[in-house]
């Protein structure tokens, strides 16, 4: 049986965004050090770590003495070369480890890897040059997705395509590296499936969220949503326990899926971290993914998934920020259950992740309503008018 690493040691995690902040201060709650390495300083996790390391992923020495100062590393996001944590696992733990940061970092290995598992996806093919373009749009009826297979996030390296768009300029935008072409799926909802495992191969999954999202971003997520039924819950996190189990996964991962409109789950993605759309588990349920986390890559038993109450997170983005002075929290935070999580990042920029407000409600659909009602009288504050 695996030595659990107890409170009192210290963790490193790779990335100082705001997943590693939030992991940090749960990490902290259990009464353990936070060492953060990441490229940049005075990131939103270093704030809140015992020591911030500033260095390049490939600064090889550097990485070796960070991990000589550690117990275990973790991910907050998955952008982080593969050969950094081979080199980690030379002197400390990595959970999760490098083979399950190759597979989610490339969308033709990842789809590759879900159908393996025997799980459900949208057809693609690997897109090597224009003909492939071509030849694969007319297998998908003329519709697709054309993606690059590395570093794509919040809709970025994707677009459209069909038959009648001018295939040669989009495939030259494409054209110096690998590009997966995926059938565009007709779906009902957007939801979400985060689950966490420990070494002994214990799982904690938490129900299913329902996704909204605006310009490819994340924009609303939702607990208890009555979209999710029971069936489809069930079907959803049988998805999420095969994914962890197949892949031997360590910590915490996010599995988000399509319910399409002829009653199918397909899987879209998987992410080797905590997820953007579990940041409402921090007020909503009674473990959050973020001390889920702590207790996976520690070895520790696992919490609760349980549900408090239902609830909605919506993300608060740089566009919202005025140029000059703050904005009126005070309004907000007068509402009953709503919860403000600001990440420490100073500029703002559009599109950027700089908070996320969560409104707990009885019903879910008055959690959103909240929600939105709420950050779309911050940006009339602002003088900017709301595009959600």
């Amino acid at each position: 049986m695996t030595q659990a690493i107890l409170p009192g040691a210290t963790l490193g995690v790779l990335g100082g965004g705001q997943l590693g902040r939030m992991f940090a201060i749960a990490a902290r709650r259990l009464g353990y050090g936070i060492h953060v390495y990441a490229p940049e300083g005075y990131s939103p996790a270093g704030q809140i770590a015992d020591r911030e390391w500033s260095g390049a992923w490939n600064d090889f020495a550097r990485l070796k003495e960070f991990a000589r100062r550690v117990q275990v590393v973790t991910l907050e996001f998955e952008n982080v070369p593969v050969e950094t944590l081979r080199v980690l696992e030379e002197f400390t733990l990595v959970r999760p480890g490098p083979t399950v940061l190759e597979v989610a970092q490339n969308r033709l290995r990842e789809k590759t890897a879900l159908r393996d598992c025997g799980l459900p996806t949208a057809d693609f093919i690997a897109v090597h040059s224009l003909d492939h373009l071509r030849t694969g749009l007319q297998s998908f009826g003329n519709l697709g997705i054309l993606k690059t297979t590395s570093w794509g996030y919040d809709g970025k390296g994707q677009r459209d395509v069909t038959a009648a768009d001018d295939l040669a300029e989009i495939w030259s935008l494409f054209e110096k590296g690998e590009a997966i072409l995926e059938q565009r799926v007709d779906f009902e909802f957007e939801l979400s499936v985060i689950a966490a495992r420990n070494p002994a191969g214990d799982i904690a999954c938490y129900d299913p969220i329902l996704n909204r999202h605006s310009h490819h971003i994340l924009d609303v997520s939702i607990a208890g949503a009555a979209e999710i039924t029971p069936v489809i819950a069930a079907q959803a996190k049988e998805i999420a326990l095969t994914v962890m189990t197949c892949l031997n996964v360590v910590g915490v991962l996010c599995v988000e899926l399509f319910f399409t409109r002829d009653g199918r789950l397909l899987v879209n993605e998987i992410a080797p971290r905590p997820h953007n759309s579990g940041h409402l588990t921090i007020d909503a349920h009674i473990t959050s993914q973020f001390e889920q986390q702590v207790r996976a890559v520690c070895g520790l038993p696992l919490g609760s998934t349980e549900l408090r109450q239902p609830a909605a997170m919506a993300n608060l983005l740089g566009d919202l920020w005025p140029s000059r002075g703050n904005l009126d929290w005070e309004a907000g935070l007068r509402q009953p259950g709503m919860k403000l999580h600001l990440y420490g990042k100073e500029v703002a920029r559009p599109g950027r992740k700089m908070g996320h407000l969560t409104c707990l409600a009885k019903e879910s659909l008055h959690a959103e309503t909240t929600v939105r009602q709420v950050r779309d009288a911050l940006h009339r504050m602002n003088g900017k008018s709301t595009s959600h």
